[in-house]
């Protein structure tokens, strides 16, 4: 038989549990505004009912308040975590699409059009007015506003990647940081656990975490028992959690975590002739590692991986995206000079942009990927045809390069980024001056001296030197207009310092104020198709179209990606977000479950009153 006091004991179970579901209800409230914070409730079960031999046989011992639970559905986090990814790689490109845009969009008075149009009107002018010197300036003075115009863009381009590049260290960054986080608070959450307790706050904090680290990289999580090997079957408590960034490189395991450490490269480790210098390449550490500790020992991270995703992702379309054209071939020859100690590298390449030098990008002297392995080359050079030559920097050779294997100067980014609009640019660039000085080199001035070149590179930033015409047609290197790009375009100085040595006759035998030669020009700027299938003053139209479509994808992405984020986080709030109305519901429900809990203490006070005090013995 149970005891007289067994109902004071049932109640005062009801009591507690109403009184944690009153403080949880409150907690709640609290937090209606905190981020993150997910709803919590208080799990109960029936005790477990005593055997009484009696013939009611069993007798219910009241309740049990087995944990106060966080309310969150995993596959709403899933979901919202994998479109964080998508859109945080789309927002950077739709950002960064549109400062592309302004760059190279034409405001009536500095754009490619309207300095391409004045230049023609003042051909014209040269023209109709008999050549005279002052409009022989005007106009050489109106292609050096265009060379300008490509020399400043070019600059905004490469400021505009050292931006990107600035933030893609901030991101590595901030995935250490993070990772740093979870795998303390991991620690904290074990800590607790253990002792039969859930940590909800602390959950809700690694969970607003990864939200966080979801915009910037892809991830994936994995949490698993800890189990005790000698007792398999006792609940340690303990969780092993485990999180993966890019697809297969796991940042956190439990207490460890792994950094993203950004490494510049060196001036000789340029993989793309426009590319400005420290670009950063990233690395795998470990938590040891720290500032100052040999970076060479470090694993590579992919930069051409496709699972990386997140704002990581679109930054490094932006900064790399090449369209997919990068140099690439097959080995087919390695040479060693045992006198020198050089070594060189013939390349066979098939892909046609390759066998264009007005498409080259190869950097003068880089770094190269041959099979598994890295060297730096000093020199190139090409036969004209299919195959390239490399001479590799002695002092980068810790082994010979092996013969037949894949090489590779950068890596495939199939994006249209900065490298590729800057591509653009020199070959309209080295296109265009090749028509124009065959035409000038080919005619006469109206006092009858040979023609001489219009456009042309300076050598460096550091010299005046500009390049002859002879270097720029050399026939025994077959770099045609390489070594000219938007960033060092420019009018020959001869040209600038006297214009009357502009070529305006075709012919020796014409008239002092005859213009054959520019009447062959005048056509070559209207007919002449020198830039993908347009004339010269088309290149505008064409690369502006390229990057009008890719911000109107990644703009159209934007507004997608951030519609199916505000849908899945909705969800996820209807799940564990905090309702007023409910939470008064439940306010009202809970006071009543205390008061008939305190109700029935009441009630068994006034029993036990009669049963000891007013019963006579």
């Amino acid at each position: 038989m149970v005891s007289q006091f067994f109902g004071l004991n049932i109640a005062a179970s009801g009591l507690r549990a109403a009184n944690a579901a009153l403080n949880t209800t409150a907690n709640n409230v609290s937090n209606k505004d905190t981020d993150g914070y997910s709803r919590q409730a208080v799990e109960q079960q029936a005790s477990n009912a005593l055997r009484v031999f009696t013939t009611y046989g069993c007798a219910g011992a009241g309740v049990d308040t087995i944990a106060i639970e966080r309310i969150r559905n995993s596959f709403y986090d899933f979901k919202f975590r994998n479109n964080e990814a998508l859109l945080g790689n789309v927002t950077q490109k739709n950002y960064y699409n549109g400062m592309i845009e302004q760059y190279l969009d034409d405001d009536g008075i500095t754009g490619f059009s309207t300095l391409f149009t004045k230049m023609q009107a003042s051909l014209q002018s040269v023209m109709t007015a008999a050549g005279t010197t002052e409009t022989k300036s005007t106009y050489v003075s109106n292609v050096k506003s265009i060379t300008e115009y490509f020399n400043n863009v070019y600059t905004s381009l490469q400021n505009l990647q050292s931006d990107v590049n600035a933030e893609i260290k901030l991101c590595a960054d901030r995935i250490t940081a993070i990772g740093t986080e979870i795998a303390s608070l991991n620690q904290q959450i074990n800590t607790i656990e253990m002792t039969g307790t859930t940590a909800n706050e602390l959950r809700d904090k690694r969970d607003v975490l990864l939200d966080d680290l979801s915009k910037i990289v892809s991830i994936e999580t994995k949490e698993s028992k800890v189990i005790d090997e000698t007792q398999p079957d006792r609940d340690t408590g303990a969780t092993r959690f485990q999180v993966w960034v890019a697809g297969s490189y796991e940042l956190v395991d439990m207490y460890e975590y792994k950094q993203m450490v950004c490494v510049a490269r060196e001036v000789d480790e340029s993989v793309n002739q426009n590319d400005i210098s420290g670009l950063y390449d990233i690395k795998w550490a470990n938590s040891r590692f720290k500032d100052g500790d040999n970076v060479n020992e470090l694993a590579d991270f992919a930069l051409d991986s496709r699972l990386i995703g997140g704002e990581l992702q679109g930054l490094l379309a932006i900064r790399d995206g090449n369209n997919g054209q990068y140099f690439n071939g097959k080995g087919n020859g390695v040479e060693v000079d045992p006198q020198s100690d050089s070594c060189t590298i013939t390349v066979d390449v098939a892909s046609s942009y390759l066998m264009d030098m007005g498409k080259c990008t190869l950097p003068v002297s880089g770094t190269i990927h041959i099979g598994a392995k890295f060297y730096k080359y000093d020199s190139w050079s090409y036969d004209g045809g299919s195959k390239y030559t490399f001479t590799l920097d002695p002092d980068s050779l810790t082994s010979i390069p092996d013969d037949n294997r894949a090489v590779s100067v950068g890596y495939y980014n199939k994006y249209q980024g900065l490298p590729y609009y800057m591509e653009q640019m020199n070959e309209w660039i080295r296109k265009f001056s090749d028509e124009v000085n065959k035409i000038m080199v080919s005619g006469y001035t109206s006092d009858s001296l040979d023609g001489v070149y219009l456009l042309t590179g300076s050598q460096s930033t550091n010299s005046s030197a500009q390049y002859s015409y002879e270097e720029l047609t050399s026939l025994s290197e077959n770099k045609g207009y390489y070594n000219i790009t938007a960033g060092n375009f420019e009018v020959n100085r001869v040209l600038l310092d006297n214009a009357d040595r502009m070529a305006t006759k075709s012919d020796i035998t014409e008239g002092e104020s005859e213009f054959g030669n520019l009447t062959k020009l005048n056509d070559m700027f209207n007919n002449k198709e020198v830039f993908r299938g347009a004339t010269s003053g088309e290149f505008l139209t064409k690369v502006l179209a390229d990057v009008a479509l890719n911000r109107s994808n990644s703009d159209t992405l934007e507004k997608t990606y951030t519609a199916l984020a505000n849908t899945i986080d909705n969800q996820r709030l209807s799940e564990s977000g905090v309702d007023e109305d409910e939470e008064a519901v439940n306010l009202v429900k809970f006071q009543n479950a205390y008061n008939l809990s305190s109700k029935m203490i009441q009630t068994l006070t006034e029993v036990y009153d009669r049963l000891i005090l007013q019963t006579g013995v």
